[in-house]
């Protein structure tokens, strides 16, 4: 037999030319088959391949017949490098030479097409291979899993289990990494005991790592405590389970132990130690073990580095994340991530978004991770501008497409109130999920399109989309932006309850503030009664539910039943119950409770606090007060609460002090409408028409449009808007005699219009007829002719409700015997036998 020269093999093909085979290796390759190939004597066997292989006949009259090792070791260079083509072209060389029926080859095919990402493929090997061993089932099985085609790779193992073949080691980890559920655990869990394998120090591993994944502590230290042997890979996970968990001292015990057992941790370890001090806020235990770390020699490793500021941002120690972060020799993309993440847990949007474009000004790459914190800090912010810029920079990256990336896409937009770019980032996803629709279904409730929300969910429901507790709260939270829906609110909270999502604190926090927002505050009390918790947003929700309603005193009592219980108010906690106080005129509660907000909880006071405060000592009357407490403001004033002072001016009829807060607004907000209504307002009622003329020519001049007036009542699931003379309803005449009637027996039971409610300079008697006509008492008669006797009517209105429609409501509600709840965008009036919830204070 001759000797070949062995070839530099990179490509294989028919030669179209003279229809020979062309076959070209690399020099690494080549250098492989030649110690591989090469005789005891020095020649080349005749397994070599040549440059210019003739076609199949020619090698089959020489007799040259390649051995299967060495086109396992083509297959392996090919799925080493990921050449698809030049595989396929060896693939299609074995077939010619006789070899595809070999189990060898046949694993190193399906081997080859897994790694270079053509399952479709590998499957059609796998299902041609008359016989088949236990790699073949692994590598099969491993692919399924590599690629997230978890299904497919369980019903795979399944089908191993009915042809007979022995599970092995490698078998058992596969299928364990594609458990998802509990019960698909518990079943390998049982094979595992059976064959033995839990005496293998990387099958328990993989157990204990897979039961952590799923949440279930416990039962991975029951299996941890069963390894008669265990690595570091074994401690690591039990560790990190713990700190997942928040269970930090259990994590740092273990660490303990593992140190008296003479196992040595790795870095992994020791950033599964750091996590549960960020876990616990231990600082001291942190800096412990950041002591550790830099004797241990691994203070250089990026991920351990990370993990080190992370704890130092968890426990509030920013200067010390920061000082750490930049003594760091290199600074990584995952250094960068930690960083621009823990401004963001401690509040700091605005530095987040800054060290993120410091970062790009280093050269250094992003990932998904730290744009998806850049796009959350632009959401915290509302800065629509810097957050299309990081959209535009993920593009041009190439992380646009990433699932979790757009999805925070679809939150930030959402949140910076441009829906139509929310939208439009959700419609052009290929492969939405779950989070995908529970985003846009909340950007819709966010965005005041509860209707919208609403239709996308039941869309959800059609097309069979998982829906999980994130759905039903946005959902839940669609309803409480509309007001008038707690009909469909009923009907989501049956299939909450249906679902089992009640107990969730999300779901709950969401049905309490929906009831709230309602007008049904009783029921929002029975859910929040339902099951005590310890959540600071569940008792928010029912704090602000009190305080929307005027509730002022039940809002104080349940503050302090909160702190009796432990729980530590927030931010959010002091704005609900200063909301509360204003509502209810309880200016001196309110200002006990700002004062002790700064000194004993500690928490600098936002624009919300300060302009909860302007309006308690404004409602009150106290107008020169509230200019001096916002004149002692550490920050300056903005529009908010500038239009809170001229509200009070309003409704207090300080002319001179309205015109300075519409000034202030004006020049902060220049197109702000609801300014030169307010002020408009002022003089109409001072009646001065001409100063009224002028407010509404300079509208006018620049084109500032008014926010026309409407009220919704919601009647068998539809809702039914009214504005003030609507007559495009289909049962106007109705609702017009309606109206009539009860004018009547108004007037009968002492009922005299106050046309001073009527802001425009006309006749009394065209004031009369105006203030009848008025949205909401459209919408009321309505309601009255629409349910039957006895029925609560819900009246959502955009505006505040006038002075003359809130007389008259009560009027209404002693005539017709029913309860009428009014929400205005002050808050919510019930209206019972002729009184009022709001004692006339609003």
């Amino acid at each position: 037999m001759a000797a070949f020269t062995l070839p530099l093999l990179t490509s294989y093909g028919p030669h179209q030319e003279n229809g020979t085979f062309r076959i070209t290796f690399s020099k690494r390759l080549g250098r492989k088959l030649a110690c591989h190939q090469t005789s005891p004597r020095g020649n080349m066997t005749a397994t070599a391949l040549v440059m210019d292989l003739p076609s199949f006949d020619i090698l089959q009259q020489r007799s040259i017949h390649p051995e299967s090792k060495t086109y396992a070791l083509l297959l392996q260079e090919c799925a080493r490098s990921k050449d698809l083509s030049q595989g396929k072209g060896i693939h299609a060389h074995i077939t010619h030479t006789g070899f595809q029926s070999d189990t060898f080859i046949g694993n190193n095919l399906i081997s080859m097409y897994v790694k270079c990402g053509s399952l479709k493929d590998a499957r059609q090997v796998f299902d041609e291979m008359p016989e088949r061993n236990v790699i073949t089932w692994n590598a099969m099985i491993a692919g399924y899993s590599g690629s997230g085609q978890d299904g497919a790779a369980v019903k795979l193992f399944c089908n191993l289990q009915q042809a007979g073949v022995r599970s092995n080691q490698s078998t058992l980890v596969s299928v364990l990494k594609v458990c998802k559920t509990v019960e698909d655990m518990e079943q390998v869990h049982a094979l595992i005991i059976k064959t033995g394998f839990l005496l293998d120090v990387n099958v328990a591993s993989c157990l204990v790592d897979v039961y952590v994944k799923c949440g279930e502590v416990i039962e991975a230290r029951r299996v941890f405590d069963q390894m008669p042997e265990r690595d570091v890979v074994s401690w690591t996970s039990m560790m990190a389970g713990y700190a997942q968990s928040e269970l930090g001292e259990e994590a740092l015990e273990l660490l303990c132990q593992m140190k008296r057992g003479g196992i040595r941790p790795n870095h992994f370890t020791l950033a599964s130690a750091l996590t549960a001090c960020a876990g616990q806020a231990a600082v001291e235990k942190g800096k412990a073990l950041h002591a550790h770390v830099i004797k241990s020699g691994v203070d250089f490793d990026a991920f351990v580095g990370s993990a080190l500021i992370n704890m130092y941002m968890k426990c509030k120690s920013i200067e010390d994340a920061y000082k750490l972060f930049y003594k760091s020799s290199e600074q990584s993309v995952v250094s960068w991530s930690a960083m621009v993440a823990g401004y963001m847990q401690n509040g700091y949007a605005e530095e987040a978004l800054i060290a993120f474009f410091r970062m790009q000004g280093t050269g250094s790459e992003s990932n998904q991770f730290v744009l998806s914190s850049a796009l959350s800090a632009c959401a915290d912010i509302t800065a629509v501008k810097e957050g299309k810029q990081v959209h535009a920079h993920a593009i041009k990256i190439g992380f646009e497409s990433a699932l979790c990336l757009r999805n925070t896409l679809v939150t930030m937009y959402a949140k910076c109130k441009n829906i139509d770019d929310a939208l439009q980032v959700f419609n052009e996803m290929n492969n939405r999920d779950s989070v995908s629709w529970t985003a846009m279904v909340s950007a819709y409730a966010q965005n005041e399109h509860g209707e919208s929300a609403l239709k996308l969910f039941c869309k959800m429901q059609r097309e069979n989309i998982t829906l999980d507790q994130s759905t039903f709260a946005s959902a839940v939270g669609a309803c409480a932006s509309l007001g008038a829906a707690i009909e469909r609110g009923k009907q989501l909270h049956a299939s909450i309850i249906k679902t089992g999502f009640e107990s969730a604190f999300c779901v709950r926090s969401s049905l309490v503030t929906m009831y709230a927002k309602c007008g049904s505050i009783e029921d929002a009390k029975e859910v929040f009664d339902r099951k005590p918790a310890l959540d600071v947003v569940l008792w928010n929700a029912m704090i602000a539910g009190y305080a929307q309603h005027g509730y002022g005193e039940q809002a104080l009592q349940l503050f302090a039943q909160m702190q009796c219980v432990g729980l530590k108010p927030n931010c959010i906690t002091f704005v609900s119950v200063l909301s509360a106080c204003r509502h209810a005129g309880l200016m001196d509660e309110g200002y006990h409770l700002f004062n002790s907000m700064i000194s004993c909880y500690q928490i600098t006071p936002t624009m919300e606090h300060y302009n909860c405060m302007v309006d308690i000592i404004g409602r009150a009357g106290h107008l020169n007060e509230a200019m001096e407490f916002i004149n002692k403001m550490p920050v300056e004033a903005d529009a908010m609460i500038w239009r809170t002072l001229l509200g009070a001016c309003r409704v207090h009829g300080n002319l001179e002090l309205g015109k300075y807060a519409a000034q202030r607004i004006l020049e902060l907000e220049p197109e702000d409408s609801a300014a030169y209504v307010l002020l408009s307002n002022i003089y109409s009622a001072a009646g001065k028409w001409d100063d009224r003329d002028d407010v509404r020519k300079l509208m006018d001049g620049r084109n500032i449009k008014k926010e026309a007036g409407h009220s919704v009542i919601e009647v068998k699931s539809q809702v039914h808007k009214f504005i003030a003379s609507d007559k495009s309803h289909s049962q106007t005449a109705e609702i017009y005699s309606k109206l009539e009637e009860l004018n009547a027996q108004m007037k009968n039971a002492g009922y005299v219009p106050d046309t001073n409610f009527v802001l425009h300079d006309v006749d009394e008697e065209q004031k009369e007829y105006r203030l009848c006509y008025h949205s909401e008492r459209l919408a009321i008669a309505y309601g009255l002719i629409s349910t039957p006797p006895g029925t609560c009517i819900r009246i959502v209105k955009n505006l505040r409700i006038c002075g003359d429609c809130h007389t008259a409501t009560k009027f209404i509600s002693k005539i017709v015997q029913r309860e009428i709840v009014v929400r205005d965008t002050n808050r919510f009036h019930l209206f019972k036998d002729g009184l009022c919830s709001c004692g006339d204070y609003w």
